[in-house]
């Protein structure tokens, strides 16, 4: 599959569940496995901007990316029962 398309298929299965900051630095982190021009490849995968890619980079690079949400998904007592 063109490199292309395999960007844009993930992309496209993630875009619905991810918020702005996650679909940042999936972005990001997708160019980082890009052999070379990731940023512009995924830019033209996703839609997103170079910019929005750089700034995921940076949240990455810096560590910035602590969330309320990480962690446990489920509600405490959520799950199988014992």
């Amino acid at each position: 599959m063109d490199t292309l398309k395999a960007i844009k298929e993930k992309y496209e299965l993630l875009s619905g569940i991810l918020d702005e900051r996650g679909r940042r630095m999936w972005a990001a982190v997708e160019a980082r496995c890009q052999p070379h021009g990731g940023i512009t490849l995924v830019s033209k995968a996703t839609g997103l901007s170079r910019t929005t890619i750089h700034a995921g980079a940076k949240d990455l690079g810096t560590r910035r990316v602590v969330s309320k949400s990480v962690g446990r998904i489920r509600q405490p007592g959520g799950g199988a029962s014992h």
